[in-house]
């Protein structure tokens, strides 16, 4: 890898954090890129910077540990071919439906209290009140266009869940699902697994061939919600923070 595409700044990470935010480029280290990445660090004078590290190389373990990365997520993607498994089918009607305009503050509420298993909240680094604030701002740009759809779970004509779904790859042959919380006081009811069949529903509907999902290997939860669903552990990364200033 060369120098140039060794590391990436992160412009939105930054702004949002009011921190200068980077990320390696690649899984694996060697002594020789550990060093290169502390050079290209301290010349961008990069104050956080993320590694996103294979699971099955202990050799980059450790030159991230002795060059003062920190462990912040294990990162377990999952991933469901289509037909895998029985769906209930997807209606977009009341319980659930897509999301409307007048949902975004309800959806907004839940965001800010429904991941604090990730990575930025494992890191006491990052302020309280903006890793609240990113899911917020996350749910609400997924409602404007940044996801392809949102569906809502409807509980006595409020919004009281999402999903986020997404077609991603080369002619949007992949589909991925995003953010998904149920708010406090409506867990336990199966809300959480008919979003994910309803999100699965509308990706057969777009003809996807499989649909992926990222969560925290502390989230033994939402690892075993999807496991029914018909996912299967595609593969197992660490995530890594180097803090500089």
């Amino acid at each position: 890898m060369d120098a140039a595409s060794l590391c990436e700044y992160l412009p939105w990470d930054s702004e949002f954090f009011g921190l200068r935010i980077g990320r390696v480029n690649g899984d694996r280290l060697t002594p020789a890129l550990a060093e290169a990445i502390s050079e290209w660090c301290t010349a961008q004078s990069i104050d956080c910077l993320y590694f996103l590290a294979a699971s099955d190389d202990p050799e980059s373990v450790r030159l991230a540990e002795r060059h003062g990365f920190r462990l912040v997520d294990i990162r377990v993607t999952l991933i469901r071919d289509r037909g895998s498994g029985s769906l209930t089918g997807f209606d977009p009607r009341p319980p659930i439906r897509f999301s409307r305009p007048e949902d975004i503050p309800a959806l907004r509420a839940i965001a800010g209290v429904s991941h604090h298993d990730t990575r930025f909240y494992s890191d006491p680094n990052f302020p309280p009140a903006r890793r609240d604030a990113l899911y917020e701002t996350w749910i609400e740009k997924s409602c404007n266009g940044y996801a392809d759809a949102v569906l809502v779970a409807e509980a006595g004509g409020s919004a009281v869940g999402y999903i986020t779904c997404k077609l991603v790859g080369e002619g949007g042959g992949e589909g991925q699902i995003g953010l998904v919380g149920v708010g406090p006081g409506h867990q336990g009811r199966g809300l959480g697994r008919g979003l994910v069949e309803a999100a699965l529903g509308w990706f057969d509907g777009h003809g996807v061939p499989h649909v992926t999902v990222v969560t925290q290997g502390r989230n033994i939860a939402a690892q075993r919600l999807y496991q029914r669903c018909g996912f299967v552990t595609r593969s197992v990364q660490l995530w890594y923070h180097l803090w500089l200033r």
